[in-house]
């Protein structure tokens, strides 16, 4: 069952936290910024809201996973660093001497609570709301563009998640005993994803075998998240084959399998809509639900800046009946027609 229980618990050590979180600090601040009780809207329908035992807060569980994010750990060790940690326990609304949640929780939470959710949405939309709120978004454009090169805010693929977080916990390993390289089993040479989760299944089974090496916290820490990951990717992989991903192209020579991820952004640089699609798929045909995406999170849109690809005759079109101004060079096949 879910109900509103973000309030911080009463303790008589609540003042510890304004003695050990400084009001500079990044969580306090978010704390402050951020009314976190969207997060009760969006996953309602996901819990049962009249019987059964009290679910932990999602607020608290979605905070937990704001942390996972920034800090790149695994589940076990961003609930073992919050039982120390007083500016997660600050961040999570704990007292100081409350107990943190089994990580399974987190776990069960990320994988069944935000399944269905768009969370890529309400993140955008979360923020666009917030920047208008402070005005740090003064302009009334958008610029669109469409990218596939490993852009910032582009996912990597899971196996290049895999070789990065393998690469990370050999470097980690190798500081503290360089003799490990023996021990280690051959990298993959293929660009098959099951080898790779094979290499690094290996990979954890030689590390786990060294009892005074898993012991630092910082091989700990790179061990849980490699595992968590392949444990993730396979359980993925029995899912779905990820038969959608497709060819595209990059230019008339250049070509590329996967996916497009479609931006809108302000001129002040901050994301107001975001669409993937399959490699092969036409960037302008995203505009108007770019343009819709931007406007649903409170941008007011009066000019659209893109290359070529937008300015097709039905994006025109579009943007002519509802008076938004397109700046674009014209499409050839406009121009042709």
């Amino acid at each position: 069952m879910i109900q509103k229980q973000q309030s911080m618990a009463l303790s008589p050590y609540m003042e510890l936290y304004n003695l050990i979180v400084p009001a500079d600090n990044m969580l306090r601040k978010i704390n402050e910024l951020i009314d976190f009780s969207f997060v009760y809207e969006e996953l309602k329908d996901n819990y049962c809201l009249d019987n059964g035992r009290n679910a932990i807060d999602p607020i608290r569980m979605f905070k937990y996973l704001f942390l996972k994010t920034v800090h790149d750990l695994s589940d076990v060790d961003i609930v073992e660093r919050s039982k120390y940690d007083m500016s997660f326990k600050y961040f999570l609304n704990m007292a100081p001497e409350e107990q943190v949640i089994d990580p399974s929780s987190l776990t069960k939470f990320r994988k069944l609570r935000l399944k269905d959710i768009n969370l890529l949405d309400l993140l955008i939309n979360k923020t666009v709301e917030i920047a208008i709120e402070k005005e740090v978004i003064k302009s009334n454009s958008i610029i669109v563009d469409a990218t596939h090169t490993k852009a910032r805010y582009n996912q990597k693929t899971p196996k290049e998640v895999l070789m990065d977080r393998s690469k990370k916990l050999r470097k980690t390993i190798y500081q503290i005993d360089e003799n490990m390289k023996s021990k280690f089993p051959s990298k993959t040479t293929t660009d098959v994803l099951e080898d790779e989760i094979k290499y690094c299944q290996d990979l954890i089974d030689v590390i786990k075998k060294e009892e005074v090496l898993v012991q630092y916290p910082k091989v700990k820490e790179q061990l849980n998240l490699l595992e968590e990951t392949v444990a993730d990717d396979v359980e993925q992989l029995q899912i779905s084959e990820d038969k959608d991903a497709k060819v595209g192209h990059k230019s008339a020579d250049s070509a590329f399998f996967g996916y497009k991820t479609h931006l809108a952004m302000s001129e002040e640089r901050i994301i107001t809509a975001a669409t993937i699609t399959t490699g092969e798929k036409n960037d302008g045909k995203q505009l108007e639900a770019l343009i819709e995406k931007s406007i649903e999170a409170g941008m007011e849109v009066e000019t659209v800046i893109g290359d070529a690809a937008y300015s097709e005759k039905g994006n025109i079109e579009y943007a002519n009946k509802n008076e938004i101004k397109l700046v674009a060079k014209l499409n050839p096949s406009v121009t042709q027609g």
